[in-house]
């Protein structure tokens, strides 16, 4: 960072009005929205500040949901001041190292049952001093889905639909929707997968969660187990998607009359829900924000879609129209993309 940056500049003031003394503050990434973070050392001591350009992304769902969580037990930032003005938050340092860093396929199972095991008390976490948290409606799951077409089929691909691929969209995106409002509802993180996730001695904080909801009760499991920037053994993601399942019924948070095999036709087709939406947001990311990164990401949300939604006949054809039609295309910019970054 520099002092021809002017957030920086007001950021680096406001934290030295805050210590009373000169800090630096050396930056650790930005994240899928237009927030970045900075770490800070002080007498010893290591903080977090986030900069959040408050016409883009507000402070106030961050700030209450820290309160929240940390109020019914989880390990999470525990904000120290914030700048309303600015949008700038400082907060208490859980942790630099995601879980995502140190997974492999021996110790998956026993990570991934500690952080399940934080789902039913963030399930419990409904409303905030903000008030009720947003319901993850049928609007809000339409909404979502037309991500992909909007930023991945239309803008990223640049391939126009034909109406009966429009119609078939259609046809998936209400079998998605439908699958989503008939599960219980509990207040969910939204994005919690591994990168989300730090390793704080033998506990795991909880981060990014300014975005929870009021939503369906398999949505931040498929979120963990079927992440999209890292893929496990189908069979390894079963046994984790069962101890999900009696984890959630010895907490009562869903009816002794719901079955596993119900619980999996939930599961699957919330985790191709997600996966659509994440591969539209991934390239978004990229045309709108300048994000390249994330271009790497497409494949695997698309691979998801192919390999979980042929075994679903209400979804089978659109899966077998982004093996055939979508993925091709990706590959095919992708390659032309590499070609140019070669020369």
């Amino acid at each position: 960072m520099s002092l021809s940056d002017p957030r920086f500049v007001a950021l680096s003031h406001w934290l030295n009005q805050y210590f009373a003394d000169q800090v630096s503050a050396t930056l650790i990434c930005g994240d899928a929205s237009f927030r970045r973070y900075f770490r800070i050392e002080h007498l010893g001591k290591h903080y977090i500040v986030a900069d959040s350009p408050i016409d883009l992304v507000p402070i106030s769902p961050f700030v209450a949901m820290a309160q929240a969580y940390k109020t019914v037990g989880l390990l999470v930032p525990e904000v120290l001041a914030t700048c309303n003005e600015q949008g700038f938050v400082l907060q208490t340092d859980v942790g630099e190292q995601q879980l995502l860093s140190v997974l492999n396929p021996q110790n998956v199972a026993s990570y991934y049952q500690q952080a399940l095991n934080l789902l039913p008390t963030i399930a419990t976490v409904t409303h905030t001093e903000l008030g009720p948290l947003t319901n993850y409606d049928a609007e809000f799951v339409q909404r979502e889905l037309m991500i992909f077409v909007d930023w991945l089929v239309n803008k990223h691909i640049d391939y126009t639909l034909t109406n009966n691929e429009q119609q078939m969209i259609t046809n998936t995106f209400v079998a998605l929707t439908q699958s989503a409002m008939s599960q219980p509802k509990v207040g969910m993180h939204r994005d919690y997968h591994s990168r989300n996730l730090l390793l704080n001695e033998h506990e795991l904080a909880v981060i990014d969660f300014q975005d929870a909801v009021l939503g369906p009760i398999t949505y931040d499991a498929v979120s963990l187990l079927r992440d999209c920037y890292v893929r496990w053994p189908a069979k390894q993601v079963h046994e984790l998607m069962h101890y999900h399942f009696q984890l959630i019924q010895s907490h009562q948070l869903i009816d002794n009359t719901v079955d596993f095999e119900t619980y999996q036709h939930w599961f699957d087709l919330m985790g191709v829900q997600r996966h659509i939406k994440a591969a539209g947001i991934f390239a978004r990311l990229y045309h709108r924000d300048g994000k390249r990164g994330y271009l790497a990401d497409i494949p695997l949300t698309l691979q998801y879609i192919v390999d979980i939604g042929s075994q679903y006949p209400q979804i089978a054809e659109f899966s077998s129209w982004v093996s055939h039609v979508i993925i091709p295309r990706v590959e095919q910019l992708s390659a032309a993309n590499q070609a140019e970054c070669n020369v």
